[in-house]
């Protein structure tokens, strides 16, 4: 009997190096899990980095998690995952979602207007690219005329990063997966329901539309201090316009800590942030951790992804213990 799969995103904001990140990877690969995920944010690029896991492993699936739709072209974006899939036929993985104000256009210097918009273009343009088309594009967020893909991949699926009702229904209407994040088990049924409506309305099989979830995870030796790192990314994340939806509903003092956030008083704001709404958002232990997945799956999600994290930066011995947890959760 086949074990459910379980699904890992790399500590890409912890400070370690590319060579240990990999070395995670094939570790992981050898425990048994399903997928591996890189995000971008700070730290390693996105597409490097998955090189490197690609050529060190044999089965593991290897994506993004997420691609900003705003940093890179669609043209650039599509020869970074032909580049993936031939190196890796058939384990690749496109995550691609909006974004934030504060990567986009504080750190990159970009524009972060009309992101539905945005996303729904820089798709179509990707998929497009990715099957071999020439692009002649011109439009109100971007223009591509005469590119075509000298490596087609037409194997690579999309999985869109949602959160809120309207990219959710666009993940119904354009994207192979939705991909949810920052999401309690109890908000995955009606966000789900929207994914369906919407996939539904545009003529497609809701079935068609896979549902895959991160949240945060710590099982190692540290439990204490990890708890304190989780509180401060919470109260990061949770402070971003584009994400606190996400947390109204597990975060019942949101007000009073965004007024100090807002006050430049961030210690008085990571004070106020309770245990409760840490652990609605995140797992803390083996034993939670395994709970928080069957309760993940029970809910709704196919695919449940581990986005491990440090007791503390530079922490290299917690992410790989959570591993080792979850290789117990995926032994068939």
């Amino acid at each position: 009997m086949t074990s459910p799969p379980v699904a890992i995103t790399m500590p890409v904001e912890d400070g370690l190096s590319i060579g240990w990140l990999s070395d995670l990877v094939v570790h992981a690969e050898q425990a048994g899990i399903d997928t591996a995920l890189v995000g971008e944010v700070a730290g390693p690029e996105v597409f490097a980095t998955l090189g490197v896991m690609a050529a060190r492993t044999e089965r593991i699936r290897l994506g993004s998690g997420i691609v900003a739709a705003y940093t890179r072209s669609p043209a650039l974006t599509a020869m970074g995952f032909a580049t993936l899939a031939s190196l890796a036929p058939g384990r690749v993985v496109a995550g691609i979602g909006a974004s934030s104000p504060i990567v986009v256009d504080r750190w990159h210097g970009g524009d972060f207007e009309q992101p539905l918009a945005t996303v729904r273009e820089f798709i179509a343009l990707l998929r497009a690219a990715l099957a071999g088309e020439k692009l002649n594009h011109d439009g109100p967020r971007f223009r591509s005329h005469g590119f075509r893909l000298d490596l087609p991949a037409t194997d690579v699926p999309i999985w869109l990063g949602a959160i809120n009702p309207r990219m959710l229904g666009l993940a119904g209407e354009i994207a192979d997966a939705v991909f949810l994040t920052w999401c309690p088990p109890a908000e995955v049924a009606p966000k789900r329901e929207i994914v369906e409506a919407a996939a539904a309305n545009s003529g497609r099989d809701p079935a068609d539309v896979s549902t895959v979830l991160s949240f945060w995870a710590y099982a190692g030796p540290d439990p204490e201090q990890a708890l304190e790192r989780m509180r401060r990314q919470v109260l990061a994340y949770a402070m971003v316009p584009t994400h606190q939806p996400a947390f109204v509903d597990t975060f019942d003092n949101l007000p009073e800590v965004a007024a100090a956030w807002q006050d430049g008083d961030r210690a008085k704001a990571l004070s106020l942030v309770p245990d409760e709404a840490v652990l609605a958002q995140c797992a803390l232990g083996p034993d939670m951790l395994a709970d928080r997945i069957a309760t993940y799956r029970a809910a709704g999600a196919d695919l449940p992804i581990v986005l491990l994290t440090g007791a503390h930066v530079g922490d290299d011995i917690g992410p790989q213990a959570t591993v080792d947890a979850l290789s117990r959760i995926a032994a068939p």
